[in-house]
């Protein structure tokens, strides 16, 4: 194993797959003619059409004067006579993939198990599907380090397909349930319930395709202003919930042999392996009495009162205690008798529907939700108590950081993916995308208004926000090795002690509330289930917005349910076809000798100098000097190797580039950089250095810029200028992953002398 060499990748399989180990080398490693695809639609033209009126939202009236105005000029069959005919046509399509069935409590859902068996014989999907499960390891000199990524290969994944028989196959979905507002006012709602398959590829799951997410159910909504009708909003709710798990409880147990893409027969047994929700809704899952409860945190028994002690450990919650308790509640003679049974573990008198699938636990299938427990809950609370403190300071604080100082937010560097803001004081409200942006600037914009012996209440709180970012960083890597996994604990640790000094004498509120709480298992998920990517909220709420417009667009405005989901499943079908037609198109054209010039108009005008690492683009007029050609570049586009995914040399300079060209003698070309570097010895480090980890840089005089080649550059990066030390900049270390990744080596490196 000594002699492997570095940075190969291990794969591990389950046992039951019977597939030997695997070693790559880092290099190798990478993530026929029949019925026409538009059918039931009479001609291609006619699905294009109908497409056309179903994207652009037209009423009856707008169809049939499109039809007719193509009817006047026929260059193709087109057989489509009026919306009627449309509506007949998309009808008999319906069935081309699964649709929704109503049931008798209004809830409308399809099967999950025909959505499933739809990928898995779609010939575009299914040779994306994994199906067993991994252990990934890098070597790195020394031994093979594991990581994580994708569901399959974190450790349920590899617990699941050990339980069940060695000939099968897990078929783990991901399901998502969550009120939208329909209406601008949010008086209309839907509670749409969102499904995805594990076992495909991140970009493949997270994304628009066919492989992508999927609105499998629409959930009644029951407005409850008493305590007394919890429990059958909760009721209602399940019974729900168990109409769209029926299909798949029975194969939980016994499985089902499903002939794929590749017309192999395959045995599954499937599993919801994830539940992606907010807090409320993880609470009526997990079927527990919340913020009100003794016990509020729906993965494990912590007394609510103790929530904010981050570093405590408490025993967790299984499907297997809930039952328990559940039936011996309902052998006491007395109603009192059977609350206090139940209040002891705060758990309502209700059967969840997720016991009904076998190796099912509800309550190590809800996740930790990056979106609303720390950019929309933990940030928003420490945002709300920095927001006091600025207030208690005056107005000129305010300004400060706003606009006043050379490092404040209006200043502050335009920088890709990152939300540039003019103030933000006095923001209160926004979505969790700025919220996040907010915290990563935050701290390098107040560190110079509140002083550590002035403002020392200020000054820790700020600590703690610095801290809480690092942790929100790790929560955002989308590979973790057992290293980050580690130090991301190490980091929680460090934001836990940090928080528990400041609310302990400092701060006025409560900090017992359950977002802060569940940062406890954030890394415990990752383990299990991946990165949090696996169960973001934010690409199922991307989803609402469709829904939104349909109900605008499409509906009546009453009983808009059934309307909106029939316009969603034509949504779907126009999505399937189009990409059965687009797979014709390919196919037609790799058969043809003649080279596609339809998208000779897209080409982008850069010149690619090395495609394995830089790109140059918007060139200018090339000047001569004799036998030298010099040609100035406004653009490149450096490729490196991500930290996030694997390790990379480190002792870089950090220079402001200047200029680039290209220098070509004779037949050789030469791309360089014209760069000032940032490495003057900077002043004696301050006690916010260590703090916040910040680290110094400092310009050399402007004559001292040197010239680099290109290939030299490794990572663009941002620096703000530190207003108190003249020509002394401050490295952004929070704009990304990858820069944090390679600061905290960095920081690892050398010791921050003070």
């Amino acid at each position: 194993m000594g002699q492997a060499p570095v940075d190969d990748i291990q794969i591990r399989y389950h046992p039951n797959s019977g597939r030997p180990m695997q070693v790559h080398h880092f290099e190798d490693y990478r993530c026929g003619p029949g019925a026409p695809p538009w059918r039931p639609f009479r001609t291609r033209i006619d699905f294009k059409v109908a497409e056309l009126a179903h994207e652009a939202a037209l009423t009856h009236e707008q169809i049939d004067q499109l039809i007719r105005l193509i009817h006047r000029s026929r260059c193709e069959l087109f057989t489509l006579r009026n919306h009627k005919d449309v509506r007949n046509t998309w009808d008999a399509a319906s069935y081309k993939l699964t649709p929704f069935t109503k049931e008798e409590v209004v809830f409308y859902h399809r099967s999950l198990w025909d959505w499933a068996i739809d990928l898995l014989q779609d010939p575009e999907v299914g040779p994306h599907f994994v199906f067993d499960a991994q252990q990934l390891s890098k070597f790195d000199g020394e031994k093979f380090v594991r990581f994580i990524h994708e569901p399959w290969t974190a450790n349920m994944f590899w617990e699941y397909q050990s339980k069940i028989p060695a000939d099968a196959k897990p078929l783990a979905f991901i399901l998502y349930a969550d009120k939208a507002k329909l209406s601008s006012f949010g008086c209309a709602k839907g509670y749409p319930v969102v499904a995805r398959c594990a076992n495909l590829p991140t970009a493949i799951r997270n994304g628009e395709g066919l492989g992508g997410g999927r609105v499998v159910g629409w959930l009644p909504i029951k407005h409850s202003g008493k305590p007394a009708f919890v429990n059958f909003k909760n009721t209602v709710w399940h019974t729900s919930f168990l109409k769209l798990l029926a299909c798949l409880v029975p194969l939980s147990k016994l499985g089902s042999s499903v002939k794929c893409w590749d017309d192999i027969v395959r045995i599954f047994y499937p599993i919801i392996l994830i539940l992606s929700a907010d807090y409320e809704e993880q609470v009526v899952m997990a079927l527990i009495r919340g913020l009100m409860g003794k016990f509020p945190c729906p993965i494990c028994l912590v007394p609510r009162e103790e929530l904010s002690k981050i570093s405590n450990v408490h025993r967790l919650r299984t499907s297997v205690d809930a039952k328990a308790l559940r039936a011996q509640a309902r052998e006491s003679t007395t109603l009192e008798v059977r609350e206090q049974i139940l209040s002891s573990e705060s758990l309502r008198d209700v059967d969840n529907s997720f016991d009904t699938m076998e190796h099912t636990n509800v309550f190590r299938a809800l996740s930790f939700d990056k979106l609303h427990f720390n950019n929309e809950g933990n940030f928003d609370h420490l945002w709300t108590e920095l927001q006091k403190w600025i207030a208690d300071s005056g107005r000129q604080a305010a300004v400060q950081i706003d606009n006043l100082q050379i490092a404040s937010f209006e200043s502050f560097p335009r920088w890709r993916n990152l939300n540039h803001f003019d103030q933000v004081v006095s923001v209160s409200f926004s979505d969790g995308t700025k919220y996040e942006d907010i915290s990563k600037l935050i701290v390098f914009t107040a560190h110079n208004v509140f002083q550590r012996d002035v403002d020392p209440h200020v000054y820790l709180l700020l600590r703690c926000i610095r801290s809480y970012v690092e942790l929100n960083m790790y929560a955002s890597l989308e590979v973790h090795t057992e290293d980050t996994i580690r130090d991301g604990r190490n980091t929680l640790s460090k934001f836990a002690e940090l928080m528990d000094v400041y609310t302990a004498d400092l701060s006025e509120k409560s900090w017992n509330f359950p977002k802060i709480h569940l940062s406890a298992h954030l890394f415990d998920d990752i383990e299990a289930k991946g990165v949090t990517r696996n169960y973001n909220m934010k690409p199922n709420e991307k989803m609402h917005g469709p829904l939104k417009d349909a109900y605008q667009d499409r509906t009546n405005f009453k009983n808009f349910a059934e309307q909106i989901l029939r316009y969603n499943h034509d949504s779907l079908i126009a999505e399937y076809i189009r990409s059965k037609v687009d797979c014709l198109d390919t196919q037609n054209l790799s058969l043809s000798d003649l080279p596609d010039l339809s998208e000779a108009d897209e080409l982008e005008l850069t010149e690619s100098t090395d495609t394995q690492h830089f790109s140059l683009g918007s060139w200018q007029a090339t000047k001569s000097f004799a036998d030298i050609e010099i040609t100035e570049f406004r653009f490149i586009k450096v490729n490196y190797e991500s930290l996030i995914d694997w390790r990379a040399e480190t002792g870089a300079i950090f220079a402001k580039l200047l200029l680039v060209f290209t220098c070509t003698v004779g037949n050789v070309q030469y791309p360089i950089a014209l760069t000032l570097p940032y490495d003057q010895p900077v002043g004696a480090h301050l006690w916010k250095d260590k703090d916040f980890k910040f680290w110094r840089v400092k310009a050399k005089p402007r004559a001292s810029a040197e010239c680099f080649l290109v290939q030299s550059i490794i990572h663009s990066c941002v620096l703000a200028e530190d207003g108190t030390r003249p020509n002394e900049f401050l490295v952004v270390d929070t704009t990304d992953t990858d820069m944090f990744l390679r600061m905290e080596e960095i920081h690892d490196a050398l010791d921050l002398p003070l």
